[in-house]
């Protein structure tokens, strides 16, 4: 049976690393191990993006992460429909590597409109092998209720 969590965060440069613990608890809590830094390294790229792009003024951004049998699928809620773009940095640009480390990372990621405004980047995991345990929801701190990107 699926299992879902999501957290919103404030569109400041400390939300990336909130954003990022959230992840870990979450999946230390469903018991992934395999795939573990790879999620992490993608929560931190596409909430960097959320913070530096995808939020108008006064939004945040939402992150949401999805587990079955054999698949983590990560969701990163914006406010902004500004399509991402995948760019070739050269070996000294200091950015702009983030979406490239995401396809390379991931089994595969796209990006989708959100209604009523907004898009939604998403990247799945496969977790073939690894012992996937839900958490308990009686024990969690995070509402998995449905949260609107302002």
């Amino acid at each position: 049976m699926p299992e879902s969590l999501q957290q919103f965060f404030e569109a400041r440069r400390q939300s990336v690393r909130k954003a990022r613990e959230f992840a870990t608890r979450a999946l230390d809590g469903w018991g992934l191990t395999s795939r573990t830094e790879d999620i992490r390294l993608c929560v931190s790229e596409l909430a960097t993006n959320a913070v530096l792009h995808g939020t108008a003024r006064g939004h945040g951004f939402l992150v949401r992460l999805d587990i079955d049998d054999n698949c983590v699928r990560l969701e990163v809620h914006d406010s902004r429909r500004q399509q991402p773009v995948v760019r070739e940095p050269t070996a000294t640009d200091i950015s702009g590597r983030g979406l490239t480390l995401v396809a390379a990372l991931s089994d595969e990621w796209g990006v989708r409109d959100r209604t009523p405004l907004g898009k939604i980047i998403w990247s799945r995991f496969k977790t073939v092998g690894d012992a996937v345990h839900p958490i308990s929801r009686s024990g969690s701190d995070h509402d998995d209720q449905p949260m609107e990107v302002r």
